[in-house]
């Protein structure tokens, strides 16, 4: 049996494994309360149900506003952390600066955060458009973990290779380009992959911030105000398909822009 088969089969069981144990709790734990529509704890088969209930028409509605803040603070977050990490390698001396600046980011509650984001920001400009306190809050989201991926990457180029422009007159800025990219890009890419889960998390608690009303979010907050556990957890197992996708997207880019970092070669 192949080594792929091999993880396809281990993969399968594990999905099943899990499907089993949340019937398990779901029938034996968590039964329904008599007299109650919905139980803590849906099965599975109830949470699909839901799904096949309210439709992809519905779903999409509420999904594409939210990934939309996702990728627009995506690509923020992890555009500015990227253009100041290659900052530090030009003016070392920013360093410090920049690893302070992540560690806020990252320490601050993103509650916090949020609420001051939504006064100053404030959320959806009519139904339908995407908040800017979800943007912002997916962008920061992502901020240290890229700065830290990012500056990893950069000093793991080989010496020997910076040596070597140095000794010809290159300019940090050629080391940057022509040697520290390249070896930092598995790094890179590994943070980037990380980013995609995180964004999606910050944009979800933007929309719980409020001031918008088309969102996963929002959706959330109507389903457990009703009560309606199917749908909450319908809206969980989504969410998190969703950010698996992006995760796994990202991820089979790095393996195919560098897969000397997997030990393979390219054909």
């Amino acid at each position: 049996m192949s080594p792929v088969v091999r993880r396809w089969i281990i993969g399968a069981a594990g999905i099943a494994g899990v499907i089993l144990l949340w019937w398990l709790v779901a029938v034996l734990v968590f039964p329904p309360a008599p007299g109650a529509a919905n139980s803590a704890v849906p099965t599975p088969g109830q949470v699909l149900a839901q799904i096949v209930a309210d439709g992809p028409a519905l779903y999409w509605k509420y999904f594409s506003v939210t990934l939309t803040e996702t990728g627009v603070g995506y690509l923020w977050g992890n555009g500015i952390a990227l253009l100041l990490s290659a900052v530090v390698l030009l003016l070392p001396r920013f360093e410090t600066v920049l690893m302070q600046l992540a560690v806020i980011s990252y320490c601050i509650p993103i509650v916090a955060l949020g609420s001051i984001a939504v006064i100053i920001l404030g959320g959806a400009k009519t139904a339908g458009d995407p908040s800017a306190t979800a943007v912002f809050l997916a962008a920061v989201s992502v901020f240290f973990t890229t700065v830290v991926g990012a500056l990893h990457g950069l000093k793991a180029a080989d010496p020997a290779s910076l040596d070597v422009i140095d000794v010809l007159g290159g300019s940090r800025l050629t080391q940057l380009v022509k040697v520290r990219l390249i070896a930092a890009l598995p790094s890179i890419l590994n943070a980037l992959s990380i980013a995609v889960p995180a964004a999606f998390l910050g944009a979800v608690l933007g929309e719980y911030m409020g001031k918008i009303d088309v969102s996963v979010g929002t959706l959330m907050i109507t389903s457990q105000v009703q009560m309606d556990s199917p749908r909450v957890w319908a809206l969980f197992l989504l969410s998190a398909l969703a950010a698996l996708v992006g995760y796994a997207l990202v991820g089979l880019l790095a393996r195919l822009v560098t897969p000397w970092s997997t030990g393979r070669t390219q054909a």
